[in-house]
């Protein structure tokens, strides 16, 4: 694939946004796959190329998380496992069934957890989480691991996102922890996921190797920026990152409709 100086300046910045989004809120593939695109590439190369260069940016993260001891890692590695499996199982779904109708769903979903993310102060404020048993937390992280799997293989926008909620809501983490696990969890996703681009040869590295590069340094910027200012960083890049994922809904419900 002819690739152009345009190719690298759109993609190159939008990918280190993303990098810089993702380590801190999640959803940063809402950013880097519309540049990929934007950039010229085909979607197949351009999901494939996201994968590879996401995958080195979601790493920097993790090791950064694991390091400051902003990880509960039994629980992080058991929903890693079951994540793995229902992406999977999502990846088979869509074969079958039309994923477009999520797009109605979240359409609903995604205002009323904004809504109650902001009217809720105390959420993701606080690590709570050892007031829950841990085998409730190895049981509650392994059936999200598997349901978000699920819905990453499935349809996909969204998901380190909803992790994070998932995890601050039910398990009562702070947002710091509850990004910390969901990092793990994208880890695996994305391993498992870019090994099968690499097989059928949907990455183009040309673009894919540089970009890692841009991924790697905006999660390092902005897990630094986490590791030095908590939850206060967190909740807004959080609410944020659900705004940006409803504007892509509505976007992607009208260009449908048109």
């Amino acid at each position: 694939m002819h690739l152009t100086f345009a190719t690298y300046a759109i993609v190159l910045p939008f990918v280190f946004l993303a990098g810089f989004i993702d380590s801190i809120a999640g959803g940063g593939g809402l950013i880097a796959v519309p540049a990929y695109l934007a950039g010229g590439l085909p979607p197949h190369l351009a999901l494939g190329s996201n994968k590879f260069s996401a995958t080195f940016g979601t790493l920097t993260s993790t090791l950064r998380y694991l390091r400051q001891g902003m990880m509960d890692l039994p629980v992080a590695a058991c929903s890693a496992g079951f994540a793995l499996a229902g992406s999977f199982l999502g990846t088979r779904a869509v074969l079958l069934i039309e994923p477009g109708f999520l797009n109605y769903v979240l359409l609903v979903l995604i205002p009323v957890i904004t809504v109650l993310t902001l009217v809720s102060k105390n959420v993701g404020m606080r690590n709570d989480s050892g007031s829950t048993p841990l085998s409730r937390r190895l049981l509650l992280g392994s059936l999200a691991g598997l349901v978000i799997g699920c819905y990453d293989g499935f349809f996909g926008p969204g998901t380190g996102t909803f992790l994070i909620l998932v995890y601050s809501v039910l398990m009562k983490y702070d947002f710091v922890t509850a990004n910390g696990n969901t990092k793990a969890v994208n880890l695996a996703a994305n391993i498992a996921s870019v090994i099968t681009f690499l097989a059928f040869g949907k990455v183009v590295f040309a673009l894919a190797v540089p970009a890692a590069a841009a991924g790697v340094a905006g999660n390092l910027l902005g897990s630094r920026l986490v590791v030095r200012n908590g939850t206060r960083i967190i909740r807004p890049v959080l609410i944020t990152a659900l705004l940006i994922l409803l504007a892509k809904i509505v976007y992607d419900i009208l260009v449908k409709r048109g």
